[in-house]
């Protein structure tokens, strides 16, 4: 089976958040079951650094007003094609801002053009190219990608089943109608069965309207968007296409994530040598400069943003640090936020440290050092640290939302009686509950049969991309006997 998949960013190349671990990890996860992908994804300038060896497979002379080209290459296993454009991609900054944090102005012809040779592509563009590639299915990522489905609806050329994965519905790709004229799509595209989103141009919506099915990143969260509480104006949409939207929970690279051999981590251990963990605790603590002591040290590996819940830990880190625990946050986000943690770890000098940075390694090391990490998101698609966390017996202390709800088993007396707990869930999502799964969590840290039973119970959890890779394949399986019925 042939698949192209549709991505903004792609892991190792390019990463904001989860969807490029998804889009990096899910395409070697399906080899094993007979599916060969091929990704689509935007030159930027570090992707063009990173890859040797490309090799041009099309020219696009007018890609919405720019020049392109589509370049193929092999890199670390994933076979990848590169939309070449000095014009929409060679920029400074990262791949949706500018180094001031402000959205590329024209970010909606970028990933319209992106989404444009996406579909030609779909359609048999390298088809009497060297190599007569044409897959079988489309498989688009996010809002950025979410136009392909459009695309090839209001094309001559006949259609290839599509899927498109929502990972964060609360992206959408919005833009006003005066767009429209520019997206090189016919008049009649503009209505509400195809890219009109209240009065303007929806590109999520485009694709959710126009794509043979839909996804998402766990079942919980499927549930969850098609209410107005989560739905984010999409609801309506989502609950028409009710029989056509899946919910597949996210796996990790399970060989990247390995406690036994990960390079980032100090001291390697597994399951059966979890007291190896202690010095990666030191290490966490010394980079961190944070006190030596014998408490929980709790981490946060996140955006601080809303959606993150990060304003009600920020509410209760005085209250943390009365119970006896340490936090070590990496991550960056709102201003007001990062401000919030500032102070606390001014307040709480040798309790508190903040890395308002990006650091891949160092997030390895935190969960392989830290004792609990705090996820109280308001709303959570999949989440991957928790799985991170699971992984290395870093204990999750997480929302009962989404994918947090799917992966995470809360510590109930029942759950603990039976060793099948895996970590601490709250709700509803509110800084008293969160403080109380706190102290429920340094609780249950001091007593070491419990803790480490909770540790060993969530490193046996299968976070690995196997089953979910399994469901994606069985999904493109049903799309393509779709099209022959």
């Amino acid at each position: 089976m042939q698949v192209l998949s549709v991505a903004s960013e792609v892991y190792p190349l390019v990463k904001t958040g989860g969807l490029a671990d998804v889009a990096g990890a899910l395409p070697l996860a399906l080899k094993g079951h007979g599916v060969s992908v091929k990704t689509l994804m935007p030159g930027y300038p570090a992707v063009m650094r990173a890859v040797k060896g490309a090799k041009l497979r099309l020219g696009f002379e007018n890609l919405l007003g720019a020049r392109a080209d589509l370049l193929e290459v092999e890199h670390q296993g994933l076979d990848l094609l590169i939309l070449d454009s000095p014009v929409f991609f060679d920029r400074p900054g990262g791949p949706y801002a500018d180094a001031t944090g402000k959205d590329h102005f024209d970010n909606w012809r970028r990933f319209a053009a992106l989404s444009k040779a996406g579909a030609m592509i779909a359609q048999g563009a390298m088809a009497d190219g060297d190599g007569g590639w044409r897959p079988d299915i489309v498989h688009v990522h996010d809002w950025q990608a979410a136009m392909v489905p459009a695309y090839m609806r209001y094309s001559d050329e006949p259609e290839v089943p599509t899927l498109t994965t929502i990972h964060n519905i609360a992206f959408q790709g919005q833009y006003g109608a005066d767009i429209f004229p520019y997206l090189d799509l016919p008049a009649h595209a503009f209505s509400i069965e195809g890219v009109e989103y209240f009065g303007g141009v929806g590109f999520l919506k485009a694709g959710l309207q126009t794509s043979w099915a839909i996804s998402t990143v766990s079942p919980s969260y499927a549930e969850e968007i098609l209410t107005p509480e989560f739905g984010m104006g999409l609801e309506g949409l989502l609950t028409i296409r009710q029989g056509d939207l899946h919910g597949i929970v996210n796996g990790i690279d399970a060989e990247i994530w390995d406690p036994a051999t990960d390079p980032a981590v100090k001291a390697h251990y597994n399951a059966t040598t979890l007291k190896i963990r202690a010095e990666n605790k030191r290490a966490v603590a010394e980079r961190f400069g944070l006190d030596q002591e014998a408490g929980p040290l709790f981490c946060v590996i996140s955006r601080l943003t809303w959606q993150k819940g990060m304003d009600l830990l920020a509410e209760t880190l005085d209250d943390l640090i009365a119970m006896g625990g340490r936090l070590a946050v990496l991550g960056s986000g709102d201003r007001a936020l990062e401000n919030a943690f500032h102070a606390a770890a001014k307040r709480h000098p040798g309790k508190v440290s903040v890395l308002s940075i990006y650091d891949e390694p160092l997030s390895h090391l935190m969960q392989a050092g830290c004792d609990a990490i705090v996820i109280p998101s308001r709303f959570e698609p999949c989440g991957l640290t928790q799985l991170y966390g699971l992984r290395y017996g870093c204990i999750p202390v997480v929302a009962r939302t989404g994918g947090l709800n799917d992966t995470v088993i809360d510590a109930s007396h029942a759950a603990v009686a039976s060793k099948a707990a895996t970590g601490i869930s709250f709700s509803p999502v509110t800084t008293d509950n969160l403080r109380r799964a706190l102290r429920r969590t340094v609780g249950l840290y001091h007593q070491p049969k419990v803790w480490t039973g909770m540790q060993k119970q969530g490193m046996k959890s299968d976070v690995s991309w196997e089953r979910s890779a399994g469901l994606y394949a069985g999904l493109y399986t049903s799309l393509i006997a779709k099209k022959g019925s």
